[in-house]
């Protein structure tokens, strides 16, 4: 549904837009991975968890909070995104029980009665109209519409006489959201004051960000806090991009960069992500993140698309979904875990655990490891990465934002266009992109140009090659006339990265890389509830040697890592449907074992090891379930 661009004046205009839901469809490898998630929890939490299939929300006695609107939004996403007839028929029934369950004050039906006596934290109400004015956009259903602004004129009102604390108010910029929407279908104005009274009861995350608190890792069994939540933290990436729009203060949409770099500085990991367990914990590859803020963090990047058009973002966005978001289910999306590890050998119930605040089963992989909050959420990761690889351009024009094999339909101009991308990216180096209008149509083409691939090359059929400018968008502007093949060539080049303790990762391309462990899988917990195969409790220990150090050339790592391309598999993200791997010499390091149940640190000098010179194979991170991603350095 064409949104009514007529009413923005009240709001900054982003330079690019996402497409409707349901106008991009996955392809290749996406679309097995979306199936995947379609066939594992994603499609079937509501048949056996009463936190969803009972809920409030829809019409059950069990949990009212966030748990089943986190589910629906992702659910609503995967059901457009693959255009899944059963998915969508389900997402269709607890819609239709919400708003016809919402009562005449505006309230959904779990909203307490006596709310207006005591203090209900509204993070839950924000969530829920995320996620129906996405159902919305996908269907055009007009009631859906009507109960969202219902609502929010009963949130209104509610902020005036209390507002937001808890959840809400370090995740207000959520509520914007659905504000922003409703607006832009309706030009009501009252909802750019319900906008205002958002920013204004917010946690300022900018002026947090200007202490030295945000530099300390959260110690050890340490203090729990609001603003350095981990899963708080992903979502506030697009905050300032959010708040820009009614703003205007280019200091709001500048500053998503900035946390990104301190975040970077003090707790990130390799894999484009921070550490998180469940605060923000250093850079210590032993330190977990949690799968919420994964899934947090692919929305709020494509979101900062959209909002800035920096295709620095694009970058982030294509470093963590391909890394982090896969690495943190078992490959058949029937199991999770709560935190993962970028040095993670073993995962079991580990009374000795070092994390943050987390318990003694955060790594497993399980039904609701620690806590279900991932459970809830973990659905809106792969389908609003999916969403948001195509975009609409300045210009009338169309904007390829994010790479995976994908097709979009959208209409340029007054003319239907479809452009298909058909590419094993990020596991190849070549991509194939079509535009075929209906008819003849003049619209320019934004390609985002990812910051590594120096000798990036284009190239339409025919015609001689360009060379295109790594870090920035292309921008191809000519008269389509029928189908027109593009192939683009991005160079992935092996690159080496010293991490904490000055620990050797290997990336090439938007990849990173870790040792191939064997592994034996453990069921646990066989006697709570719900825990039936396949959705059981498992622990993983390896069945090879972790404990390797790496004799890399790190000036001209191409003359130590061979790379050799393989089939991808009908799992994607798996040990063994790994479409490329990476052979590197090391030796073991008899010295290197376990503490606390994890790998022990990496220590910071070159070691001695007089074992057997080894070929270790590596593989992209997103494909392991167990591994070593930053290794010792050996001495030559």
């Amino acid at each position: 549904m064409a949104r009514n661009k007529k009413n923005l004046k009240g709001l900054a205009e982003p330079p690019f837009r996402p497409l409707p839901l349901g106008s991009i469809r996955p392809l290749g490898w996406l679309e097995r991975q979306l199936r995947i998630q379609a066939a594992g929890l994603s499609g079937h939490l509501d048949e056996f968890w009463p936190d969803v299939g009972q809920s409030q929300w829809f019409g059950g006695k069990a949990e009212g909070w966030e748990r089943a609107p986190y589910w629906l939004d992702g659910l609503i996403p995967l059901a457009w995104t693959l255009d899944d007839p059963a998915l969508k028929a389900k997402a269709e029934r607890y819609v239709n029980h919400i708003i016809s369950a919402q009562r005449a004050d505006g309230w959904y039906a779990p909203f307490p009665a006596d709310a207006q006596a005591r203090r209900y934290d509204l993070w839950a109400i924000l969530l829920a109209n995320k996620a129906l004015v996405q159902y919305h956009e996908a269907t055009g259903d007009n009631r859906v519409l009507q109960a969202v602004e219902r609502n929010l004129k009963a949130l209104a009102a509610a902020l005036d006489r209390a507002p937001l604390f808890g959840w809400g108010q370090f995740r207000w910029f959520e509520g914007l959201i659905p504000v922003f929407y409703v607006y832009e279908q309706t030009g009501q104005e009252w909802l750019l004051d319900l906008a205002r009274k958002l920013f204004d009861q917010r946690f300022d995350y900018q002026a947090f960000y200007q202490t030295p608190e945000i530099a300390s890792p959260t110690p050890r069994r340490g203090l729990w806090t609001w603003e350095k939540h981990v899963v708080n933290t992903a979502m506030a990436l697009k905050a300032g991009g959010l708040a820009w729009r009614l703003t205007r203060d280019e200091r709001d949409r500048a500053f998503p960069a900035r946390m990104l770099e301190i975040l970077d500085t003090w707790h990130g990991q390799v894999t484009g992500m921070f550490t998180g367990d469940e605060c923000l914990a250093g850079r210590n590859p032993v330190q977990g993140t949690e799968l919420c803020a994964v899934v947090e963090a692919v929305f709020s990047l494509a979101q900062l698309l959209s909002l800035t058009g920096d295709p620095a973002f694009g970058d982030r966005l294509e470093r963590i979904a391909f890394n982090a978001l896969p690495a943190t289910f078992s490959p058949d999306m029937w199991a999770h875990q709560y935190v993962q590890q970028a040095n993670q050998v073993q995962c079991t119930i580990n009374p000795d655990c070092m994390w943050s605040t987390n318990g003694p089963e955060s790594n497993l992989y399980g039904l609701e490891p620690n806590y279900g909050c991932c459970t809830a959420n973990m659905h809106q990761g792969w389908p609003k990465f999916a969403a948001h690889l195509w975009m609409r351009a300045p210009g009338d024009g169309l904007a390829l934002m994010a790479c995976a094999p994908s097709a979009a339909r959208l209409t340029l101009r007054g003319v239907a266009v479809r452009a298909t991308l058909q590419t094993d990216y990020p596991f190849r180096e070549t991509l194939t992109l079509t535009v075929d209008p209906e008819r003849p149509v003049r619209f320019p083409l934004w390609l985002r140009v990812p910051a590594w691939a120096s000798g990036a090359t284009l190239r339409i059929t025919g015609a001689t090659p360009r060379t295109l400018r790594p870090g920035a968008f292309h921008k191809l502007e000519r008269q389509w006339n029928g189908p027109t093949e593009i192939t683009l060539h991005f160079p992935m080049r092996p690159k080496t990265t010293r991490r904490y303790n000055q620990a050797l990762a290997i990336e090439r391309g938007p990849l990173v890389y870790s040792l191939k462990l064997e592994e034996t899988w453990t069921r646990v917990n066989a006697d709570k509830p719900h825990r039936e195969l396949p959705h059981g409790d498992f622990e993983v220990r390896p069945a090879s040697p972790w404990n390797y150090g790496l004799l890399v050339d790190e000036n001209r790592p191409e003359a130590s890592i061979t790379f050799q391309e393989r089939p991808i598999g009908d799992k994607p993200f798996s040990p063994d449907g790994a479409g490329i791997v990476a052979q590197v010499k090391g030796r073991r390091l008899p010295q290197w074992k376990l503490a606390h149940g994890w790998a022990d640190e990496v220590q910071p000098t070159a070691q001695s090891s007089t074992e057997p010179l080894e070929q270790l194979t590596l593989i992209p991170y997103g494909c392991t379930n167990i591994r070593i991603t930053e290794f010792p350095r050996l001495k030559q």
